[in-house]
């Protein structure tokens, strides 16, 4: 290796949330120097990656944290969702999706988030020649031919960095990303997301729920202890109203909208809310560098997709570095890697993003022609054969070409 390609490190992630950390854990087999930079210290309340919000785990989020060794863990904190019932209120259509018929144990997963940040943190010190830098803030980058240079500020302390690879895993606000050339363009839902979770009279048993209303939808999801953990889309004036409602009148207003099919709501839990937009990127690359993630597309969670398919990005990225060192590469973030990753990437982050978009916008019609065309089209997912299966296999994250982890193989 000539002294122009010396690098501290083979690849630097900006961002240590799910995703990056995940993508450090994942890159292990490959036996490479990574460096994770996270600007918000673990345990701090602003860490916005390991709270009380529930993820839904597809089947090939599943299958990628088997091959990587984690699942027995995290299933072990995880509900499995068998069975998703999809209404319209006040209409009549109605479908859902059930586990059997598609002949697998579980259609997802759902995990608290600070439970899965928890699993993913504490693997972290077993990974030989990975680095945690945090807290610690990349302020400024420079992209060479052959190398990527980092500032990275720790409280007072400054120092520069090289890499390889510059991976952009820090968030749908990502600064890395704006420093590596690649703009996003984002829209404004004019939502917000409330959460958080209660207790249902009937016990859930393993079935999640999404009900669309005149506001937006409402989803129940099956948790511990028989819990339900609900994301109920609002606008912003009726998020705060809500949050700002004893717990007897909030379970009175959710239970009215989702109505009784898990009986009396009762043991509202904390509530917390956060705005809705979609953002995309122009790019997925840059010289020396690349972005993963919300970095890459930021997603309405209407359709629970977001983690699902930055797990993808990720297993992608491996799978691209893999194939090259197989084929006695040693530079990892050459144009040919990061070409073949932004040609594998891109057409599932534009199918998904059009999706969730097109679910928010057709559920927000009002219009009476369109209600009805609803109404058919939810009967007619139930009726017409094919139609569940094909979708649920896109839920699933099971649809198009899959990266050995998203597959269940192991890099190694």
């Amino acid at each position: 290796m000539t002294e122009s390609t010396q690098t501290d490190y083979d690849i630097i992630i900006a961002g240590g949330g799910m995703i990056g950390t995940s993508l450090g854990l994942a890159l292990a087999p490959l036996n490479l120097r990574v460096a994770i930079v996270e600007a918000i210290a673990r345990g701090a309340e602003l860490q916005p990656s390991f709270d009380d919000r529930s993820t839904a785990l597809s089947r090939s989020s599943q299958r990628m944290f088997e091959a990587m060794g984690l699942w027995p863990e995290i299933v072990a904190a995880s509900t499995p969702i068998r069975n998703i019932h999809v209404s319209d209120k006040g209409r009549f259509g109605f479908s859902h999706i059930d586990a059997d018929e598609q002949g697998v144990e579980a259609l997802g997963y759902v995990v608290i988030n600070r439970v899965l940040g928890q699993v993913l943190q504490n693997s972290l010190p077993k990974v030989d020649g990975l680095d945690m830098i945090c807290p610690g803030r990349i302020t400024a980058v420079s992209l060479g031919d052959e190398r990527a240079e980092v500032r990275v500020e720790e409280g007072a302390e400054s120092r520069q960095l090289t890499c390889k690879l510059l991976v952009a895993a820090d968030g749908a606000n990502s600064a890395v990303r704006d420093m590596i050339g690649i703009s996003a363009t984002r829209t404004d839902y004019e939502q917000w997301a409330v959460i958080g979770n209660l207790l249902p009279e009937k016990k859930p048993e393993n079935r999640a729920f999404e009900r669309f209303t005149e506001d937006g939808p409402i989803a129940m999801l099956p948790i511990a202890d028989d819990r339900a953990a609900f994301v109920w889309i609002q606008s912003p004036e009726r998020a705060q109203a809500v949050l700002d409602l004893p717990d007897d009148d909030f379970t009175a207003e959710i239970q009215e909208v989702f109505g009784f099919r898990l009986g009396k709501f009762s043991k509202v839990g904390r509530r917390v809310a956060y705005p809705l937009s979609l953002s995309k990127t122009n790019g997925l690359i840059s010289r020396r560098s690349v972005v993963v993630g919300n970095a890459a597309h930021g997603l309405h969670p209407v359709a629970a997709q977001g983690f699902n398919l930055g797990l993808r990005d990720v297993a992608a990225l491996c799978d691209c570095i893999a194939d090259a060192r197989e084929g006695s590469a040693s530079d990892c973030g050459t144009a040919s890697i990061l070409e073949a990753y932004a040609d594998w990437r891109k057409p599932d982050q534009e199918k998904l993003v059009r999706f969730t978009d097109g679910i928010v916008h057709l559920f927000g019609d009002r219009r009476a022609p369109v209600r009805t065309l609803r109404n058919i089209g939810m009967l007619g997912f139930d009726l017409i054969p094919g139609v569940r299966k094909a979708f649920a296999k896109h839920t699933m994250g099971l649809a198009g070409r899959l990266p050995r982890l998203s597959r269940g193989v192991p890099l190694e």
